[in-house]
């Protein structure tokens, strides 16, 4: 299937490694003009170079704090100063701590809320005003927003925040031409899902890899996804070939989900 990507220009933030890298990836191979950032920019300046020497792609690596405004500006600016409009936004960023709702401090409150919120809707504002009709947005929210997750308050709370976002934006910016949608993932293969292995595995005494067989039980496909199988979900809701598709939310995660 062709997604209608060629030479279309994206940002994909938090990109130099798991879903984003995913996302960023399958962009790239479908001929996507191809923006990534991450914090760090030694790790994104290296997968930038690996996402141009696999597709051929051209791709443009930056590092970016999605916390500060000021740095997404810089990233938008410079993305737009490069290709001169924006035909996609993938929207994400680092999963804010775990832990119960009575161990989080205001400050961890407030550090999520700018983490996994108020990114959300400055990337966006940043954005918007180099997209037109037929643009698209697409956020990266997590199955806690449908089925809480034991000590994932703050990744629970900010998510839902950031799907009413992106339910809201659906129906202000369809009258414009641009589509917002979301995506779920369920377990993909990723730092963030090995490091919350770690967490169970100790929290019950047994060892990561037995933690990660216990969850891959509910899992009916019977595997973890890999950040390609969620890199083909969000290109395909950035594309073209999505064009009647807004306001929706995409579970990527092997039917774990059980909620209708």
């Amino acid at each position: 299937m062709n997604l209608g990507l060629e030479n279309r220009v994206a940002l994909v933030a938090a990109a130099s490694k798991g879903l984003g890298f995913g996302v960023a990836r399958a962009l790239a191979a479908d001929g996507a003009r191809v923006s990534i950032c991450s914090r760090t920019a030694k790790d994104v300046e290296a997968a930038g170079q690996a996402l141009g020497d696999e597709t051929g792609a051209e791709v443009m690596a930056m590092a970016c704090d999605v916390t500060d405004p000021e740095s997404i500006n810089n990233w938008v600016t410079a993305t737009v100063d490069r290709w001169g409009h924006i035909d996609a936004l993938l929207v994400n960023a680092g999963g804010p701590p775990a832990g119960f709702i009575r161990e989080i401090s205001e400050a961890q409150w407030e550090a999520a809320f700018q983490l996994t919120l108020m990114s959300s809707i400055r990337m966006i504002n940043a954005a918007l005003p180099h997209m037109s009709r037929g643009s698209a947005i697409l956020t990266v929210t997590s199955s806690s927003i449908r089925e809480p997750i034991e000590r994932l308050a703050l990744s629970t709370v900010m998510r839902s925040g950031v799907m009413g976002l992106v339910k809201t934006l659906a129906d202000e910016l369809a009258g414009e031409g641009i589509r917002v949608n979301n995506l779920i993932p369920g377990r993909i293969d990723t730092d963030r899902v090995r490091q919350l292995d770690g967490i169970t595995a100790s929290r019950l005494g047994i060892t990561p890899e037995e933690a990660r067989e216990r969850a891959m039980a509910n899992i009916p496909l019977g595997r973890l996804g890999s950040i390609d199988d969620f890199g083909a979900a969000g290109a395909f809701l950035l594309s073209p070939a999505a064009a009647y598709i807004t306001g929706a939310s995409l579970r990527v995660d092997g039917g774990q989900m059980r909620s209708v």
